[in-house]
């Protein structure tokens, strides 16, 4: 009786085994758990509790805005220009903020900046049917180039009440680390759930069939822009007040690195695959490299050269999941003919 219970057990765990590593995120799980076991061999530091908790607070930045960056992906887009964005309205709302506008409303008009340029992005790539890539990078310019005008290269100091957003704890853990979780679960449901959510997956595989079931790809594209300006905005405001002054001179690299960590997580750069949960996943493993880079004294130098191959590899594993669905489609076809011949 125990014999078979046994060989029932094993025949479940190993069953467990293959499905979760046929799913990316399954793979990326695996991978993370096993960079974790080799650090805290690696280092005593490794496991601290300090040494966690950063962990936690750096997977706030390029995690917010890699939520909506998927949803983006999943429906064929792309935005370069979050980074900017993120700055941008970190510094616009520390301005109206130190100017004498109460807190919350200095918020929520930094917010709206934000989403506004969300918006312009979604109308010129859906409407006007511009190139996403080379019109976020104009935006980024374009934001950069504002920003430099407006505070002539110079940070805006944040007072005590500003930082507590960023700053903030409970149970020990800051504020920023909880919005992120609470993200991450309410928007991975909307992508599972939510006919509107999923609507993005449709115009992301084939726009055209989208349109003829009826789906408005224009309001798709142009919410799922927005949507990467809000959050974009909402880690400016948070890095802004984690640091405690907004600068100009930080996300050059965020939308690429949030970018990279979507198709880590399994999204397509040709749109209709992806989930919020593969690219918290992909966050995960990429801050968890730079954090154990760091833990081991690795030169920044090096640091920027395994970021770029890291970024490398996630493109050549893009490309070699969309040849196997292009084969596997193919073959599929053959059977098809074969059948009916």
């Amino acid at each position: 009786m125990n014999e078979k219970n046994n060989e029932k057990t094993k025949k479940i765990f190993s069953k467990a085994i293959k499905h979760l590593l046929s799913m990316r995120e399954g793979v990326l799980v695996l991978v993370i758990v096993a960079l974790f076991i080799t650090m805290s061999v690696v280092s005593e530091f490794f496991l601290t509790r300090q040494s966690m908790l950063n962990l936690l607070m750096s997977l706030t930045v390029e995690g917010i805005i890699a939520i909506g960056m998927v949803v983006l992906l999943v429906s064929g887009g792309m935005d370069l220009s979050a980074g900017a964005n993120m700055a941008f309205t970190g510094v616009l709302t520390g301005i109206i903020f130190q100017s004498g506008v109460p807190l919350v409303p200095a918020i929520i008009l930094g917010l709206a900046a934000s989403l506004l340029i969300g918006l312009i992005n979604g109308g010129l790539v859906a409407k006007l049917g511009l190139n996403p890539f080379i019109t976020t990078l104009g935006m980024q310019m374009t934001l950069q180039g504002l920003m430099m005008m407006i505070t002539r290269g110079r940070a805006v100091g944040l007072s005590a009440r500003f930082q507590v957003i960023g700053r903030g704890t409970l149970f020990d853990i800051q504020y920023p680390v909880y919005i992120l979780i609470a993200l991450v679960i309410i928007f991975e449901i909307l992508m599972r759930k939510s006919r509107a959510f999923r609507n993005s997956y449709y115009v992301g595989s084939n726009e055209g069939a989208a349109k003829l079931n009826g789906i408005n790809v224009t309001r798709v594209k142009i919410f799922n822009y927005a949507l990467v300006g809000l959050l974009s905005g909402l880690t400016g405001i948070i890095l802004a007040a984690r640091l405690t002054t907004a600068s100009v001179t930080v996300g050059g690299d965020t939308a690429l690195r949030a970018i990279t960590a979507c198709i880590i997580g399994g999204a397509s750069l040709s749109g209709g695959e992806g989930s919020v949960l593969g690219a918290f996943f992909g966050v995960v493993f990429i801050q968890l490299v730079s954090s154990s880079l760091n833990i081991i004294s690795v030169d920044v130098y090096v640091k920027i050269f395994a970021t770029g191959l890291i970024l490398i590899a996630a493109i050549v594993l893009e490309a070699l999941n969309e040849r196997r669905k292009t084969a596997k489609a193919v073959a599929e076809a053959q059977k098809s003919l074969e059948k009916y011949s």
